[in-house]
């Protein structure tokens, strides 16, 4: 069985977008648009009502929309129970990461794995870590590494691989907007320090809620997406900034960075996979799940 064309309606359905549906689905968005007009043409139906700007479901699609969400998961079960037969699983996995999570965790998560289960494929993305819930959620990725958020939506499953505290980092060679005493909370020390920030995501919500309780808004010299780029442009000396200690421990330029010893600390950051719970239905995603121990 092709499931690519039903994977394709439903990347299509999720996003309203052919370029990053297509993106989603590895393939160019021509590709995409014929597959979802072959679709169309096998039905007799218009699944999409699409112009230049918006693509939105039509009726028929909103119908087809949940028959293809409930022939795909059947399948997959249906595999399962074939591959158990056969004792045997093969396919695809995605898992969506940070640069810093792809080289301190992956070899520990799939090294076994890979041993018991050969056929399976692996397919890594990395990029901003504040994306990761949001590709899961979206069906964008099977799985990924990713910060246990402060409130864990229920459709949601995590296991913890990790937890790394959040640290403040500052050039090693130090510079004349630093605090001079950091271990004690002083409003008028930070209100002078460049700060490089997350530009989204449970350490910029933690330090957005820190300053707060300063009384003070940060004069933030940049936003940034990703911890690696903040590690960069902290160690070329441009501020201060917050990632978790893990990304600093593996990072190339951590001999350029001195941690400083702000109070109160911030809270650590518990890193786990996370996967959408109706996924585990899965026979691929569940034999990697059930790996990991808790």
């Amino acid at each position: 069985m092709d499931a690519r064309p039903l994977n394709h309606f439903l990347a299509l359905a999720d996003h309203l977008h052919f370029g990053r549906a297509s993106n989603v689905c590895h393939v160019s968005p021509s590709t995409l648009s014929r597959s979802i007009r072959q679709l169309e043409t096998e039905l007799g139906v218009t699944l999409f009502e699409r112009d230049n700007r918006h693509v939105t479901l039509t009726r028929e699609g909103q119908l087809f929309h949940a028959y293809a969400r409930d022939a795909l998961e059947q399948w997959q079960a249906l595999q399962h129970t074939l591959m158990e037969e056969t004792r045997e699983l093969a396919g695809e996995i995605s898992i969506y990461c940070s640069v810093t999570a792809s080289y301190s965790f992956l070899y520990r998560l799939l090294s076994a794995f890979r041993l018991r289960h050969p056929r399976i494929e692996i397919k890594l993305h990395t990029g901003d870590p504040a994306d990761a819930i949001a590709r899961v959620q979206a069906e964008s990725e099977d799985m990924a590494i990713t910060a246990r958020p402060r409130s864990l939506p229920d459709t949601l499953a995590f296991k913890p691989l990790a937890t790394s505290p959040l640290v403040f980092i500052a050039p090693r060679d130090g510079a004349e907007w630093l605090p001079t005493t950091p271990e004690t909370p002083d409003a008028a020390q930070w209100k002078r320090v460049p700060m490089i920030l997350s530009e989204a995501g449970l350490s910029r919500d933690h330090a957005d809620t820190w300053f707060r309780a300063l009384g003070i808004t940060p004069r933030i010299y940049a936003q940034v997406a990703g911890n690696e780029a903040i590690v960069s442009m902290v160690g070329l000396g441009f501020g201060v900034g917050i990632v978790p200690r893990i990304v600093l421990d593996n990072s190339p330029l951590r001999e350029r960075i001195a941690i400083l010893p702000v109070k109160p600390e911030l809270p650590h950051y518990d890193v786990g996979l996370c996967v959408l719970k109706r996924r585990l239905k899965n026979a691929l995603i569940d034999a990697l799940w059930a790996q990991l121990p808790g």
